[in-house]
């Protein structure tokens, strides 16, 4: 979308005048994006978050997307629906108030963080190679993980035929026999990690996205969603992958 002036943008959100909204940005008490605002700063209307003091001011025109993050439990499949009559993740949020699509995928045993919107043009700037965030696991394995091993599991694959980038990898905990590991994607192919470990001879007990970029699992419950703050929105819209790597 086209950006316009930030005085305009807060007038014809219907907070207050345009003449107003200059003096709120003259005196320090604007923001975008986190950043005290300049007079005659332009904002786009789509994707920028503009406050004034504590209150984030919405546009009239700017439709109300809905973004959460669900904790997908074990045993769902990440689709709106099923040919073979498994649970879906749609089941899990048919009270978010509208229907909202998974962004990318977690395979029907893994377990955690998962990304869904009504935002089609976001979903499909985060599909994009470009608009790829890294994403973050925690592997159980049965027995040790040493660093012979690690150095293994850090280095490009060869999965299906296709050269995987490297990933980081490193100890998360080790007892009781189970070794757990926390694994960073900088792309992600189709059971990636389950194909790594596979190759290395290593059992996956369990595999859990904790993260995407800095969007947190958290201590959401499994099966469990919530909305994803103003400030994350801003973040997944405005993300941009690193030179030198591809980001999943």
């Amino acid at each position: 979308m086209e950006k316009i002036r930030l005085q305009k943008y807060i007038s014809d959100s219907g907070v207050m005048s345009r003449r107003a909204a200059e003096e709120e940005i003259k005196n320090g008490r604007v923001t975008v994006n986190g950043t005290t605002a300049e007079l005659g700063m332009k904002v786009d209307p789509e994707s920028d978050v503009v406050k004034i003091g504590a209150k984030t001011v919405e546009s009239r025109g700017k439709r109300n997307y809905t973004y959460i993050i669900l904790n997908k439990p074990a045993g769902y499949v990440t689709t709106m629906s099923d040919e073979r009559g498994r649970p879906c993740v749609a089941d899990l949020v048919k009270d978010v108030g509208c229907r909202v699509y998974p962004v990318g995928r977690l395979d029907y045993e893994s377990e955690g963080l998962l990304i869904m919107t009504d935002d089609g043009s976001l979903a499909n700037k985060m599909m994009h190679p470009s608009g790829h965030l890294p994403k973050i696991y925690r592997v159980k394995t049965d027995g040790e993980v040493n660093g012979d091993t690690l150095k293994k599991l850090s280095k490009p694959f060869d999965i299906d035929g296709y050269i995987t980038q490297p990933a980081e990898c490193s100890v998360v905990s080790s007892k009781n026999g189970e070794t757990v590991v926390n694994i960073v994607l900088y792309e992600g192919r189709n059971r990636q990690i389950r194909k790594m470990f596979e190759q290395l001879e290593l059992n996956v007990l369990s595999l859990r996205r904790v993260a995407i970029g800095n969007i947190k699992l958290g201590n959401l419950k499994r099966g469990e969603w919530r909305r994803l703050t103003p400030s994350q929105i801003n973040y997944l819209k405005k993300y941009r992958k690193s030179a030198g790597k591809s980001n999943a």
